[in-house]
This record gives structure tokens, C-alpha cells and sequence, in this order.
């Protein structure tokens, strides 16, 4: 009978030790399948209803458009005018993906497309920029990020729609895509436009 009593003991020291295991694996698989059903594009800004960041940034040096000097972020150029703020960097992967998108919409001259460089090489964002064309009316450097924290951006790129009082109406996290531009963005930007108008 002593026999019994001890062969149960270790089964249960086994099952004890065993139970932060399956704690675990029980929290990753919830979490996994959380954050991955999510889609990253829709995650909710603070800022949606509030006037975009009062923070100037100077211009990218040396890019120029037609002789000029592009002009780097102003906050007053947003008033009065729908604006379409990219966040990018000439070392992001979705950056590459998403420039065609953005020169094509350049050509859409009821808004102006304003570009904040995000903690960049200058001859790098350049170069980039000479590669797919510039499609920024103005383009603000924001060497150090802070800008960026000011703008509540999670990562590049990010993208925001900016009505004509300068109040940030619509933030897309994530690259542009020939779907999210169709379903999401342009609706977004014909709000804005529609709106004040």
C-alpha cells in the first residue's frame, strides 16, 4: 500500500511543474491569434479629430523641383488645403512598395501631398526620391523622430489625411496598397475634400 501512495506523488510534482508550461503556451496561442487577426491599418490614433502637430521641419537639402528648393514642413501650409502627410524612410522595405502609388497620386492636384522624412541619410532619401520620382509639394526632415512621436506615428510608413482647418481626419498605418487606396484612403480624402468645400 506504501507503494501506491509514493508513485502518485511524483505524477502530481510532474503535473505541477508542468503547469507554467501550459500557461504559457495558453497565453501565446490567445495572443497570437489576437494580434494576428488584427489588421495593423486600422489601429486608432489619438490625434483623428485634433489639429495636426504645430511642428516645423526643415527641408530635405539639396532636393529641388524645377530649380527651386523643395520646401521642408510648415504647419501653416496646411491650412485651407487638404493634404495628404506621408511618413517615410529610403530604408523602408513597404516605402519602395508604395512610392508608384503616391507619384500617381500627385497628379491629383485637389490636394497636396507633403512628405516628413523619417531619421534618414539625406543622400539617401534623395537618391530615393530620384528613383521614383517626387510626388511631395513639400518635404520636412525629421532627423531624430521626434517630430514623428509628435504625429503619434508607430512605424513607416503611416500616412494621414489632413482637412482644410489642418485637423488630421484619417491615419492609415502601414503601406499604401492599390486595395486600401481604392476601399479606404481615396474615400477618406473625398471626405476631406467634400467637407469645407
Amino acid at each position: 500500500m506504501s507503494g501506491q501512495s509514493t508513485s502518485g506523488a511524483p505524477q502530481r510534482r510532474t503535473f505541477l511543474m508542468m503547469l507554467p508550461l501550459i500557461a504559457f503556451i495558453g497565453l501565446a496561442v490567445l495572443f497570437w491569434f489576437r494580434l494576428g487577426s488584427g489588421d495593423i491599418s486600422r489601429i486608432p490614433s489619438a490625434l483623428i479629430g485634433r489639429p495636426a502637430p504645430q511642428t516645423a521641419l526643415p527641408e530635405l537639402a539639396g532636393l529641388q523641383d524645377n530649380g527651386a528648393q523643395v520646401p521642408g514642413l510648415d504647419p501653416a501650409a496646411f491650412k485651407g488645403k487638404v493634404s495628404l502627410v506621408n511618413v517615410w524612410a529610403s530604408w523602408c522595405v513597404p516605402c519602395h512598395d508604395e512610392a508608384p502609388l503616391l507619384t500617381e497620386l500627385a497628379k491629383d492636384k485637389r490636394f497636396q501631398l507633403v512628405g516628413i522624412n523619417y531619421k534618414d541619410a539625406a543622400d539617401n532619401a534623395r537618391r530615393f526620391l530620384g528613383r521614383y520620382g517626387n510626388p511631395f509639394g513639400r518635404v520636412g526632415v525629421d532627423a531624430n523622430g521626434r517630430a514623428s512621436i509628435e504625429w503619434g506615428v508607430y512605424g513607416v510608413p503611416e500616412t494621414f489625411v489632413v482637412g482644410r482647418e489642418g485637423t488630421i481626419v484619417y491615419k492609415l498605418v502601414g503601406p499604401i496598397t492599390p486595395d486600401n487606396l481604392r476601399t479606404v484612403l481615396m474615400p477618406q480624402m473625398e471626405k476631406a475634400l467634400k467637407a469645407g468645400s
